[in-house]
């Protein structure tokens, strides 16, 4: 069983994601609701073969459902209108690949209490530390 399974991963800190957020051209405000929000982030494997990871938070829920290596349309949590692709890396590291104006590349790796996402656009490289919520 894959190590993120039955859990669910509360954002508990950022490093770069001010950086992260202006290379993708958030505008001021959202940038700043943006560092002081502490999404929640679950990833379901459905029966039918697919796969939903939801965020969800005080300022925006998003839901997205993928097959593993097969594109979608996806409106990120800033508006963005992009294809994208979501492929495992073994059972616990979701590589998710943001194609459009500003291409950016997500890397979940799902650890035994944590949940470690490595975002990058160009050369910049934001990472964001999540913890198991213990309910």
């Amino acid at each position: 069983m894959a190590l993120w399974q039955g859990k669910k991963y509360k954002l508990d800190r950022s490093e770069n994601f001010e950086d992260y957020m202006y290379a993708l051209g958030v505008g001021y405000f959202t940038r700043k609701i943006g560092n002081v929000t502490y999404p929640t982030v679950e990833l379901v494997k459905n029966d039918n073969g697919t796969f939903t990871l939801n965020t969800t938070s005080t300022f925006k829920d998003t839901t997205i459902t993928f097959t593993p290596g097969k594109e979608f349309d996806e409106t990120t949590v800033d508006g963005r209108e992009v294809k994208s692709v979501c492929t495992f890396d073994g059972d616990n590291r979701l590589i998710h690949e943001q194609k459009g104006e500003k291409p950016t590349t997500i890397v979940r790796e799902f650890k035994e209490d944590e949940m470690v996402a490595t975002m990058t656009i160009k050369d910049i490289v934001c990472t964001r530390w999540y913890k198991v919520v213990k309910e």
